[in-house]
């Protein structure tokens, strides 16, 4: 029986709470949801209000748009609203950040202006007034007071510039002008006259009446405190019937432009005088620049290479006047232009062109700034004539050396040994040649002192060869481990060389013949 009083219990609180429930479905369906409302802003005869949700402008009276609208265009509604507001209410953009948790805000400045803002159900709406001096505002939303600190700034903004700037009628006379531009004007009068109105016209040497445009015009004017001409780029601008006027400095572009071009001047003369051909091809591998020594060494015209021509057709002009190395085919020539950009860019190139006319060519080629590349062509066949005859005649003297019975052996006045013969290297089974480094005085002397009884000649002869002072002829005879007698003689030569001369000695002389004189030591007359 409990339990069935426990059972219908159960029942009757589902019942009832399912009943509540459904009545609370009913209510809100036939109920109208309940919406925050405010009265229309242009109704509630505040001219300056703006309502936003988040930074989003929901709506805002003609009076706040037009606010809104002479701000800066490149910001957003929210920041455009702060930058406009901030610097009449300073903190504006910190106080407003909180307002949400505040839901009212009220700020002065010292002009008598004051901002409300509420916060009302997300939205938050902002009131701009001057009721604290009961100056009326215009149609933007500024009073008076506001306008003048605004045109106080601009205008100290404009008289601060460095540079000139004015305003012009279509006759020319000036109708207005900034701070420097007057400054500069009573600079330019007499000392016993002063500026008057209408401005004067500084610059005598811009016409009247010319076009607006944004290209620098290029003026100038002189100081009596100047020793030069003070220089400026104007600019221009057209404001109905009136033309406004900018004008920058420029004194020192003219300098660095005049030096430039006197620098350029210099150079084009001393191009112009080198014996060293010159071509610079530009990133495009245009001829940019040439000299007329390029001329002469290519025999290329100089209307052809005034036409600015490619890489590749001045090469083949080249090839056409046999001022190149003759190809084997003209696909190997098309590779080898290739591999000379590739070279000169990185600046590897240097080659030794043998032309087929007997004339040798020195062709380098530089990287240049901004991708541009330059060859330089020198005429070298006087250095390579004299090269080769230069050899020639070494090639001959070696040749006589080597035809010479005595061995001989030539040391410079560093004591190293520069030159022997082929008897030499048979008498002392030695050759210079063939080891790397250089032979020295000492080496050779240890070396002819192992292979020879002692004596004191090989010490004297190395005092001899870097004797500093005036030297004679001397020589002394050696006995050879062999048993072999070899006669010495040493002789000074120019330049503070020394040659050394080795031959055997007959050992059976002529009946009455006298014996060999045998020197041991230099003669002291010597040292």
């Amino acid at each position: 029986m409990d339990q069935i009083d426990l059972t219908l219990g159960i029942v009757m609180v589902v019942s009832s709470l399912g009943t509540a429930l459904l009545a609370l479905l009913v209510m809100s369906w036939f109920q109208p949801a309940r919406r925050i409302t405010w009265t229309p802003i242009d109704e509630m005869g505040e001219p300056v209000v703006f309502l936003y949700k988040d930074r989003t402008l929901v709506d805002a009276t003609h009076q706040a748009r037009a606010l809104l609208d002479s701000g800066p265009d490149f910001l957003g509604e929210w920041p455009r609203l702060l930058a406009m507001l901030e610097p009449r209410f300073p903190g504006f953009s910190d106080e407003i950040s909180l307002l949400a948790e505040q839901q009212f805000l009220v700020l002065r400045n010292e002009a008598g202006e004051s901002i409300e803002a509420e916060w009302r159900g997300g939205l938050a709406r902002i009131v701009v007034n001057d009721a604290a001096t009961g100056d009326a505002t215009d149609e933007a939303g500024y009073s008076p007071a506001v306008v003048a600190e605004e045109l106080a700034t601009l205008r100290g903004v404009v008289d601060a510039a460095p540079m000139l700037v004015w305003k012009e009628d279509a006759a020319g006379a000036v109708r207005w002008a900034n701070g420097a531009y007057v400054d500069l004007a009573e600079e330019l009068q007499p000392e016993d006259e002063s500026v008057g109105w209408p401005l004067p016209r500084i610059f005598a040497n811009r016409p009247v009446g010319a076009e607006p445009s944004q290209t620098p015009r290029r003026l100038s004017l002189r100081l009596a405190s100047a020793e030069e001409e003070c220089w400026y780029d104007s600019f221009s601008e057209a404001q109905g019937e009136d033309t406004l006027l900018f004008a920058l400095p420029a004194d020192k572009l003219v300098r660095a432009e005049s030096a430039l071009r006197e620098f350029v001047q210099t150079l084009t003369k001393t191009f112009a005088h080198l014996p060293t051909g010159l071509a610079v091809f530009d990133r495009d591998r245009r001829l940019a620049l040439f000299n007329p020594a390029l001329t002469d060494l290519s025999a290329l015209e100089p209307q052809f290479l005034s036409s600015r021509p490619s890489l590749f057709e001045f090469l083949d002009k080249l090839r056409q006047k046999q001022r190149t190395p003759e190809p084997r085919d003209f696909k190997s020539w098309r590779r080898k232009i290739v591999e000379l950009e590739s070279a000169a860019a990185s600046g590897t190139y240097q080659e030794t062109w043998s032309l087929p006319g007997g004339q040798t060519y020195r062709v380098t080629g530089r990287p240049h700034p901004d991708g541009a590349i330059a060859f330089l062509f020198e005429d070298i066949s006087s250095e390579i004539s004299l090269t080769r005859r230069f050899r020639a005649e070494l090639e001959l003297g070696q040749a006589v050396l080597d035809s010479v019975d005595e061995a001989i052996a030539v040391f410079s006045s560093s004591g190293s040994m520069i030159q022997s013969n082929a008897a030499y290297i048979r008498m002392w089974d030695h050759d210079p040649q063939a080891s790397l480094g250089d032979t020295g005085i000492v080496e050779a002397t240890q070396r002819w002192q192992q292979a020879c009884h002692p004596s004191p000649t090989w010490g004297d002869l190395r005092d001899f060869v870097v004797q500093p002072h005036e030297r004679a002829e001397w020589s002394a005879i050696v006995r050879r481990n062999d048993g072999l007698t070899v006669n010495c003689r040493f002789v000074p030569l120019v330049g503070h060389a020394t040659l050394v001369a080795f031959s055997l000695v007959n050992e059976t002389p002529g009946a009455g013949d006298p014996p060999p004189k045998v020197w041991t030591r230099m003669p002291a007359a010597l040292r």
